[in-house]
């Protein structure tokens, strides 16, 4: 007797393929979360410390570290990363017409940030809000 191995192709969105609600913006956040994860791993920091650095308590930290993304929004984990000093850097194309995959695509490819790149957050192109307002 012989088993078959029965299988479906992944559309590489695993939220996608599971059918939930707004599967590319879980993607997005799974990905910035890995990457926030990596970071504190790399700096040797532990969840106290990762907490403090990020100005945020311990339990948001176990949330992060362990995917339980539904408290943060994608701005929150940019400023976690610009808090563990990195850039991020956001370019628009014009989508192609033949795709049926998400807009959102991250790059991991994160740099440290230069000496000269200062302390500054970015605002929005003609944004009247200060940096301290981000």
């Amino acid at each position: 007797m012989e088993n078959k191995l029965v299988y479906e192709k992944s559309s590489g969105n695993v939220f996608k393929d599971l059918e939930l609600p707004n599967a590319d913006e879980r993607l997005f956040k799974a990905e910035i979360a890995a990457m926030i994860n990596d970071i504190i791993k790399t700096k040797g920091l532990n969840q106290t410390s990762a907490a403090a650095l990020l100005n945020i308590d311990q339990p948001k930290i176990s949330a992060l570290v362990n995917g339980r993304l539904s408290g943060f929004t994608i701005d929150r984990l940019f400023r976690f990363l610009l808090a563990l000093d990195k850039n991020i850097e956001v370019k628009v194309t014009r989508k192609k017409k033949s795709s049926t995959r998400s807009g959102l695509r991250l790059l991991h490819n994160v740099s440290k940030r230069s000496a000269s790149a200062g302390t500054k957050r970015p605002t929005t192109a003609g944004s009247k809000r200060s940096p301290s307002a981000a």
